[in-house]
């Protein structure tokens, strides 16, 4: 819920101005019979951590929140903690900043701008970013069937016509990012548009 604070000069700051926003996105949920974690779950598990302004977007595990914590790595423990208390299996986290997530999804446009025509566009949202050397053996991996673009904590598989499609890492690319999640580019465009 957005509030509104009194600064000592009598202005009025919305609370969510003074508190950082953040994106977190889940891995490896609602895969299966045995990884169910239904979005009101997921919400009540991240209020239950103290976090506000709680909000989720379809079933893949993807929710915005605000906390005071300044860390990210603290956050991304924080989550996981109350995860695997309400769901009995680890659930990885991967959180951006709004700013960091806006410029995700700034550069996926840019990406499918600058290659007309893709099949499919994923971004893989990543914990970490990766050593120079495994960039380097990403983007070595480039077919005519696609390529992976590394950006940050963000990869970009721009997937062109032709590519084995049903594959799920057609560029064997994937398995090099380490704990990641994909989300389509229209997912990233509308979570965009909605948070950041």
């Amino acid at each position: 819920m957005t509030t509104t604070i009194t600064d000592a000069a009598g202005r009025g700051i919305r609370h969510d101005d003074v508190m950082p926003t953040y994106v977190a996105f889940l891995r490896a949920i609602n895969l299966g019979a045995n990884r169910k974690f239904p979005k009101d779950d997921i919400r009540r598990a991240v209020e239950g951590v103290g976090f506000t302004d709680v909000e989720t977007h379809i079933n893949t595990g993807n929710v915005r929140f605000s906390t005071p914590m300044r860390s990210r790595a603290k956050i991304e423990a924080a989550l996981e903690s109350a995860f695997l208390a309400d769901r009995g299996f680890e659930v990885p986290a991967i959180v951006y900043s709004i700013a960091e997530f806006a410029e995700i999804a700034r550069d996926a446009d840019r990406l499918s701008g600058e290659n007309p025509g893709l099949a499919r566009h994923y971004v893989y949202l990543m914990k970490d970013e990766l050593p120079d050397e495994t960039v380097a053996r990403i983007a070595a991996l480039k077919t005519d069937a696609g390529e992976m673009v590394v950006r940050g904590r963000a990869a970009h598989a721009l997937l062109r016509p032709g590519y084995e499609a049903g594959t799920v890492d057609p560029l064997g690319a994937a398995k090099l990012l380490g704990v990641a999640t994909n989300r389509n580019l229209n997912v990233v465009t509308t979570l965009a548009q909605k948070w950041a």
